[in-house]
Protein backbone atom coordinates (compact mmCIF):
# COMPACT_ATOMS: atom_id res chain seq x y z
CA UNK A 1 0.00 0.00 0.00
CA UNK A 2 1.26 3.40 -0.84
CA UNK A 3 0.27 6.77 1.09
CA UNK A 4 1.76 9.97 1.09
CA UNK A 5 3.48 11.02 4.50
CA UNK A 6 3.50 13.68 6.52
CA UNK A 7 6.00 13.89 9.05
CA UNK A 8 5.24 16.22 12.18
CA UNK A 9 6.48 16.41 15.59
CA UNK A 10 3.84 14.88 17.24
CA UNK A 11 2.34 11.90 17.39
CA UNK A 12 -1.24 10.63 15.51
CA UNK A 13 -3.32 7.68 17.45
CA UNK A 14 -6.08 5.58 16.57
CA UNK A 15 -9.23 7.39 16.99
CA UNK A 16 -7.43 10.73 17.59
CA UNK A 17 -8.04 14.36 16.63
CA UNK A 18 -5.51 15.96 15.10
CA UNK A 19 -5.49 19.85 13.90
CA UNK A 20 -3.33 21.26 11.40
CA UNK A 21 -2.70 24.10 9.90
CA UNK A 22 -1.65 23.95 6.27
CA UNK A 23 0.43 26.24 4.30
CA UNK A 24 3.15 24.35 1.98
CA UNK A 25 1.93 24.15 -1.63
CA UNK A 26 3.07 20.09 -0.83
CA UNK A 27 0.50 19.41 1.35
CA UNK A 28 -2.37 21.62 0.16
CA UNK A 29 -2.40 19.51 -3.10
CA UNK A 30 -1.10 16.11 -0.83
CA UNK A 31 -4.92 16.94 1.38
CA UNK A 32 -6.47 17.81 -1.62
CA UNK A 33 -6.06 14.71 -3.74
CA UNK A 34 -6.63 13.21 -0.64
CA UNK A 35 -10.33 14.61 -0.06
CA UNK A 36 -11.04 13.73 -3.98
CA UNK A 37 -10.49 10.59 -4.10
CA UNK A 38 -10.93 9.60 0.17
CA UNK A 39 -8.01 8.21 0.81
CA UNK A 40 -6.09 8.54 3.82
CA UNK A 41 -2.35 9.95 4.54
CA UNK A 42 0.19 8.90 6.74
CA UNK A 43 1.48 10.53 10.13
CA UNK A 44 4.87 9.51 11.21
CA UNK A 45 7.04 11.22 14.58
CA UNK A 46 10.39 13.15 12.92
CA UNK A 47 13.41 11.81 14.73
CA UNK A 48 15.52 14.64 13.49
CA UNK A 49 14.81 17.26 10.96
CA UNK A 50 11.94 19.87 10.34
CA UNK A 51 8.61 19.89 9.57
CA UNK A 52 9.56 21.80 6.05
CA UNK A 53 12.79 20.60 5.30
CA UNK A 54 14.57 17.31 5.28
CA UNK A 55 13.65 14.86 7.91
CA UNK A 56 14.36 11.33 8.95
CA UNK A 57 11.10 9.57 10.75
CA UNK A 58 10.32 6.90 13.19
CA UNK A 59 9.29 3.44 11.15
CA UNK A 60 5.63 3.16 12.71
CA UNK A 61 2.72 6.02 12.36
CA UNK A 62 -0.70 5.89 11.76
CA UNK A 63 -3.06 6.92 8.94
CA UNK A 64 -5.11 9.88 8.91
CA UNK A 65 -8.36 11.21 7.39
CA UNK A 66 -9.83 14.54 6.87
CA UNK A 67 -12.88 15.01 8.67
CA UNK A 68 -13.28 18.53 8.75
CA UNK A 69 -11.64 21.91 6.93
CA UNK A 70 -11.54 25.08 6.93
CA UNK A 71 -10.04 28.36 5.21
CA UNK A 72 -8.59 30.86 8.11
CA UNK A 73 -8.75 34.55 8.16
CA UNK A 74 -5.32 34.66 7.77
CA UNK A 75 -5.35 32.75 4.59
CA UNK A 76 -4.26 29.38 5.59
CA UNK A 77 -5.95 25.98 5.49
CA UNK A 78 -7.08 24.95 8.90
CA UNK A 79 -7.56 20.56 8.96
CA UNK A 80 -9.08 18.29 11.57
CA UNK A 81 -8.29 14.57 10.91
CA UNK A 82 -8.71 11.80 12.58
CA UNK A 83 -6.35 8.49 13.49
CA UNK A 84 -7.18 5.46 12.33
CA UNK A 85 -4.95 2.12 11.40
CA UNK A 86 -1.69 2.33 12.99
CA UNK A 87 1.15 1.05 9.72
CA UNK A 88 4.72 0.24 9.57
CA UNK A 89 6.61 2.01 6.83
CA UNK A 90 8.53 -0.17 4.38
CA UNK A 91 9.89 2.08 2.61
CA UNK A 92 9.73 5.82 1.15
CA UNK A 93 11.14 8.52 -1.56
CA UNK A 94 10.36 11.75 -2.09
CA UNK A 95 7.92 13.05 -5.63
CA UNK A 96 9.15 15.90 -7.77
CA UNK A 97 6.72 18.12 -5.90
CA UNK A 98 8.26 17.26 -2.49
CA UNK A 99 6.10 14.99 -1.14
CA UNK A 100 7.07 12.08 0.51
CA UNK A 101 5.31 8.87 -0.34
CA UNK A 102 6.05 5.74 0.97
CA UNK A 103 5.01 1.88 1.09
CA UNK A 104 3.21 0.80 4.19
CA UNK A 105 2.25 -2.51 5.83
CA UNK A 106 -0.71 -2.02 8.08
CA UNK A 107 -0.94 -3.45 11.60
CA UNK A 108 -3.36 -5.15 13.52
CA UNK A 109 -6.62 -3.14 14.98
CA UNK A 110 -6.81 -3.18 18.74
CA UNK A 111 -8.37 -6.36 19.94
CA UNK A 112 -11.62 -4.78 22.05
CA UNK A 113 -10.29 -5.45 25.57
CA UNK A 114 -12.85 -4.31 28.39
CA UNK A 115 -11.10 -1.61 30.71
CA UNK A 116 -10.00 -3.89 34.00
CA UNK A 117 -12.37 -3.20 37.23
CA UNK A 118 -8.84 -1.74 38.68
CA UNK A 119 -8.88 1.31 36.28
CA UNK A 120 -12.39 2.08 36.30
CA UNK A 121 -12.10 5.29 37.72
CA UNK A 122 -9.58 6.04 34.67
CA UNK A 123 -12.53 6.00 32.35
CA UNK A 124 -14.20 8.75 34.50
CA UNK A 125 -11.32 10.85 34.96
CA UNK A 126 -10.63 10.66 31.14
CA UNK A 127 -14.30 11.62 30.73
CA UNK A 128 -13.87 15.03 32.64
CA UNK A 129 -10.63 15.87 31.05
CA UNK A 130 -11.63 15.23 27.57
CA UNK A 131 -15.21 17.42 28.21
CA UNK A 132 -13.09 20.40 29.49
CA UNK A 133 -10.89 20.19 25.99
CA UNK A 134 -13.71 21.74 23.89
CA UNK A 135 -14.04 21.52 19.98
CA UNK A 136 -11.42 19.54 19.05
CA UNK A 137 -13.00 16.44 21.30
CA UNK A 138 -16.67 17.43 20.65
CA UNK A 139 -17.53 14.89 18.31
CA UNK A 140 -15.15 12.36 19.23
CA UNK A 141 -16.47 8.74 19.43
CA UNK A 142 -16.37 7.62 23.11
CA UNK A 143 -15.22 4.23 24.71
CA UNK A 144 -14.79 4.56 28.69
CA UNK A 145 -14.68 0.67 28.70
CA UNK A 146 -11.86 0.25 25.81
CA UNK A 147 -8.96 -0.20 27.46
CA UNK A 148 -6.62 0.50 24.42
CA UNK A 149 -8.95 3.66 23.74
CA UNK A 150 -8.69 5.14 27.34
CA UNK A 151 -4.56 4.53 27.34
CA UNK A 152 -4.48 6.39 23.50
CA UNK A 153 -6.74 9.46 25.02
CA UNK A 154 -4.47 9.86 27.58
CA UNK A 155 -1.25 9.39 25.67
CA UNK A 156 -2.60 12.48 23.69
CA UNK A 157 -3.29 14.25 26.15
CA UNK A 158 -0.31 13.92 29.17
CA UNK A 159 2.30 16.13 28.90
CA UNK A 160 4.93 13.83 28.50
CA UNK A 161 8.01 13.91 25.55
CA UNK A 162 7.19 12.97 22.04
CA UNK A 163 9.64 10.07 22.38
CA UNK A 164 7.17 8.30 25.27
CA UNK A 165 4.11 8.84 23.07
CA UNK A 166 5.92 7.30 20.26
CA UNK A 167 6.50 4.33 22.47
CA UNK A 168 2.89 3.96 23.43
CA UNK A 169 2.27 4.06 20.05
CA UNK A 170 3.95 0.66 19.19
CA UNK A 171 2.63 -0.99 21.96
CA UNK A 172 0.29 -4.13 20.37
CA UNK A 173 -0.98 -5.20 23.97
CA UNK A 174 -3.61 -2.73 25.11
CA UNK A 175 -3.22 -3.81 28.48
CA UNK A 176 0.74 -2.85 28.38
CA UNK A 177 -0.74 0.19 26.95
CA UNK A 178 -2.64 1.14 29.39
CA UNK A 179 -0.17 -0.01 32.11
CA UNK A 180 1.99 2.26 30.96
CA UNK A 181 -0.03 4.93 31.34
CA UNK A 182 -0.79 4.18 34.95
CA UNK A 183 2.79 4.58 35.30
CA UNK A 184 3.17 7.94 33.60
CA UNK A 185 -0.20 9.24 35.71
CA UNK A 186 1.51 8.31 39.06
CA UNK A 187 4.89 10.01 37.69
CA UNK A 188 2.96 12.99 37.13
CA UNK A 189 -0.12 13.36 39.31
CA UNK A 190 0.97 11.29 42.35
CA UNK A 191 -0.80 7.37 42.52
CA UNK A 192 -3.88 7.28 41.90
CA UNK A 193 -4.27 4.47 43.16
CA UNK A 194 -6.33 6.05 46.01
CA UNK A 195 -8.97 7.68 43.54
CA UNK A 196 -9.62 4.05 42.17
CA UNK A 197 -9.93 2.09 45.39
Amino acid sequence: MKVPLFPLHTVLYPGGPLPLRIFEARYLDMLGECLKSGTPFGILLIRSGSETGPATTCDIGTLARVVDWYQGSDGLLGVTAIGEQRFRLISSWQRDDGLNVGEIELLQQDPGVLLPDEYRSLGRILAGVLDGLGKLYEGLERHYDDAGWVAYRFAEVLPIAASEKQVCLEIDDPLVRLEMICSVLDATRGPYLQERR
